[in-house]
This record gives C-alpha cells, structure tokens and sequence, in this order.
C-alpha cells in the first residue's frame, strides 16, 4: 500500500506472505499502517457478508493504574459512552443500533477496547463515533459522578456481594507483590470512591489517545478505501508523541509456597491454587493452555475425572493459563461438594500434577488437547468481529500481527516433553499461591 495524506507507514500482508494452513483454509491477508499521530490501522477484507467490524483497543488496563487509583481503566470503559462534542450521553448505543448494529466496549488487565459491527455501508458511522469520543470525549463532574456510581454498584453486585465474588481477588493480591496484577480491574471500592475529575482527566490524556491505540477494520470493504477513512476521521486528533511509562517490573523468582485462608459468606469450601508462568509473548506460555485443556476441559479431562466423578469431592473444577503482558498465572480452582474441605481438593490437585510429572503425557491426549485448541481458534476467527479482536491482540499484546497466522502451526508443534518441562518449572508447589476460600466459622448453637 502506498503512503499518501497523513499515512506514514503502510505494509501489506497477503497470501503468499503467510504459511498456508490446513486444507482448504487460507491465512488472514491484512493491510496495516501507522499514522502520522501514531494511531496504528489495520485492515482485513472479507467480502463474504455485507457487515463491518470496528474495533478500536487502547493499550491501556488496570496494571497501567497507580495504587491508590485503582479502577480508572474500567471507569473509561462506562465512560466513553457518555457522550462526546457531537453525540450526546448514551447517543453512541442508539445511533449504532438505529443502523442496525452491536456494540460494546471491555477491559482487561492490558488493555480496553471498544467495537462496533455495523452494515459494511456504515463504516464511517462507526469512525466517526469513535473518532469523536477520542478527541472530545465529554469528561464533567454530572457524568464522572453518575458512571462512579455506576462503578461502585457493579461492585457491590459481582464482587462483594457475590458468593465467590472476590476469589480472585483474594488470590491475585497474595500471588503478586510487585507487577500491578495484584488489584481487580474493577478497582477497590475506597479508590473509586476517592477518585476525583481532575484524576479521570490526567488518565485520559495520558492514555486516550492515537499513538496508544490501534484501529481494526474488517469485513466488506476495500483496504485502501479504509486506511483513508481511517485518515479522515483519526488523522487531524492531535498527539504530542510523550512515550507512555509502562510497569516493567517482574515478581522475583519463587522459592517458597504462599498461603492462606479468606472467610467469606459462601455455602461450601473451595481452593484456588496460582503458579507463575510466563508472559503471554513467551514461547512457553502456550504449551501451558494445552496443559490446562488436559487438565480441566471437558467431562473426562484429568482434574474432572479425578475430584470430580472418583473422589466426588468436588462439584466443579477448572484450570487455564491467564495470558498476560507481563507473567501471569496458571490458575486451578475447585468448588467442594458437601462433606469434603478445601485441603482435600488442594491434595487431590497436587497428586494429579504429581501424576503428569513422574509419567507425562500420551500422544492421544495430547492430541486431544490440541484439538480443542485449535478449534477454539479457528471459531474465534469465523467471527469478523472477534477476528478483529484477535488481530489486535497480537498487534498490541503479542507485538507481531502476522502472528496470527502462524497460531495453528505453533498448536500443532507443541510436544509432550513441552509439557512435561511447564508441569516440572512451574507447576510446582514452591511456585504456587494457594488460597483456602472458606465459609464464616459460626459458633456452635451448644
């Protein structure tokens, strides 16, 4: 593609640039480009549908916030629908579904995003909503005030009223003591309630703009067509270029087990168990999602089996590697049945990593696992807009977007003894925060 107007940087990516995939399938073509405010753009065609996606991430989430003023990432996410220069509050949602189109917006650690899928004839409509909430982003004290409210009883409702609701938490804030991971996107309720205009302001010139965004296109149109567009809505908001200061440091090398009990008004005992892994990027971390396919999904996986349906100890288990920009955390959890404690499901845990390190794993369940993988990638790319989703995660996250096209042959390379070195440098009990999370002790009526 070539440089024209405010584009500063363009690459192509095509057929022929990507491996071919598995029979009749072929790679995710692209177009992408920075501009000249920094705002980077990337286009996929795909004429099969006449719809669009739009799909605008900030590399921003809660790790880039400060303790103390935790909770700003996911407060922009409500935010950003209260209205801007020309749309008024909430007018983002009714202009797109008078078009006949979804949207939503999300927050994570990393980042937060906010898409759109629209007729492939309403793209601009889609540029110009989030264009203008990018430059004029209505930011007083009546909308500040209403979305904190708003912040504060999302709160109460999924974390602190919820049986279960803060686990997580609880695990997350004794699993790290340095990298920002260690509070909820949400925030804390003291942080929110603290959290004044003049604070949401500097967040928002901090991060809400070009050079920290990345713009996806897909769907119905035609790539050169949609960079300009992109260049018509986005190339005139201003960027003085200030490098973003992001947390670099690491949590230490573990050489000893953290632990502790958390009381909390639930019916029965659960257990939630972390281990450091690396970062998303890292060639081990996905090595540690087959691990974890084996280990919890599906009815005859080996935890399920194990605590499940032979012990019936517990009534629910999971286990995933939270994919992170800095080291995250292979999480396993369960949720007792009556009659059985949290240590019993921590025990029947570590037995069965104990079982996968002194025998490994079968090629028939490795298999497996990969299958699942790699069918959970090919349905997260049928969708245009989850396809946009991911081209930006491995813009943003991952750092290379042609990454995506080379996901399913790194499925496929993953071996049994990659496994065995994850469940043999990580899995192990040294490495792992465990968190007993149990019912309040009530005295005996005696």
């Amino acid at each position: 593609m070539r440089p024209e107007g405010g584009v500063q940087l363009c690459m192509g990516r095509r057929d022929d640039d990507a491996p071919p995939r598995r029979g009749h399938a072929t790679a995710i073509t692209f177009e992408e480009c920075d501009l000249l405010n920094g705002l980077h753009v990337i286009v996929h065609e795909d004429r099969h549908l006449p719809l669009v996606a739009v799909n605008l991430w900030y590399h921003v989430g809660s790790k880039d916030e400060e303790p103390g003023k935790t909770g700003f990432a996911h407060l922009f996410e409500h935010m950003m629908f209260q209205g801007s220069e020309n749309v008024p509050p909430n007018g983002h949602f009714l202009l797109v579904q008078k078009a006949g189109g979804t949207l939503n917006g999300s927050t994570t650690f990393d980042r937060t995003n906010y898409y759109e899928t629209l007729p492939a004839h309403q793209l601009e409509l889609g540029l110009w909503l989030e264009a203008d909430r990018m430059r004029t982003l209505r930011l007083d004290t009546e909308t500040f005030e209403t979305q904190r409210n708003v912040v504060m009883e999302e709160r109460r409702s999924r974390y602190d009223n919820q049986p279960y609701g803060r686990i997580y938490e609880s695990l997350f804030e004794r699993a790290w003591k340095i990298q920002p991971y260690r509070w909820p996107t949400i925030g804390s309720m003291a942080d929110i309630r603290a959290a004044s205009l003049e604070d949401a302001r500097a967040f928002h010139a901090a991060y809400y703009r070009p050079s920290n965004a990345s713009l996806c296109i897909v769907g119905d149109v035609d790539a050169q067509a949609a960079v300009r567009l992109a260049e018509k809505y986005f190339g005139d908001i201003p960027d003085d270029g200030t490098p973003i200061l992001r947390p670099g440091a690491r949590e230490p090398k573990r050489s000893f087990q953290v632990r502790d009990l958390v009381y909390d008004a639930v019916p029965l005992p659960a257990v939630i168990i972390g281990f450091h892994i690396p970062p998303l990027a890292d060639d081990d971390f996905l090595p540690a999602e087959v691990l974890s396919s084996i280990l919890a999904s599906g009815e005859s996986s080996r935890l399920r089996r194990r605590l499940v349906h032979a012990a019936r100890a517990a009534q629910s288990v999971e286990a995933y590697a939270l994919g992170l920009e800095l080291p995250g955390l292979f999480i396993a959890e369960a949720y007792a049945q009556i009659g059985h404690s949290a240590q019993e499901l921590e025990d029947l845990i570590f037995e069965e990593l104990a079982v996968l390190r002194n025998e490994g794993v079968g090629e028939a369940e490795l298999a497996k696992a990969r299958n699942r993988l790699e069918t959970s990638f090919v349905h997260g790319v049928t969708d245009i807009q989850s396809r946009a989703d991911l081209l930006n995660a491995y813009r943003v996250l991952h750092g290379d977007t042609s990454g995506i096209n080379r996901e399913l042959e790194r499925i496929r390379a993953v071996t049994a003894d990659d496994l065995h070195r994850i469940v043999r440098s990580f899995l192990i009990e040294d490495n792992a925060t465990v968190v007993h999370y149990l019912p309040y002790p009530y005295p005996s009526s005696a």
